[in-house]
């Protein structure tokens, strides 16, 4: 539903700009850095518009690239924090059955560290 939504604004903005776009067809002084050019006016919305786009998308994707790779890593660290709650409910299982309670021991992340190096 969010996506036909997208969709319909999407549509909506391109008709407001093609509109405006076809109303103004004067010619307009372009001033770059090395120079002037006589361009429709058309031509300048449309071209604008079309880099605010590119730009956006561009960075959209950028952004989705680093929140994969976060996704990865963080599912990696929770695969070993895994392995190491599975390890520890062995450990517990195995002082259970020979009968002797365990002193209680508290794990930071800094000795978790430590035993991986």
């Amino acid at each position: 539903m969010k996506l036909q939504w997208l969709i319909l604004l999407g549509l909506v903005f391109a008709v407001i700009i093609a509109v405006f776009a076809v109303v103004n067809v004067d010619e307009v002084p372009v001033n770059y850095v090395f120079g002037e050019a006589q361009w429709p006016l058309i031509l300048v919305i449309l071209a604008s518009a079309l880099l605010g786009f590119l730009l956006s998308g561009v960075l959209a994707i950028m952004r989705q690239y680093q929140m994969q790779r976060k996704i990865k890593a963080l599912q990696k660290e929770m695969a070993v924090k895994e392995n190491l709650i599975a390890t520890q409910q062995n450990e517990i299982g195995e002082y259970q059955k020979a009968g002797v309670v365990p002193d209680a021991q508290i794990v930071t992340s800094e000795e978790l560290k430590k035993e991986e190096i």
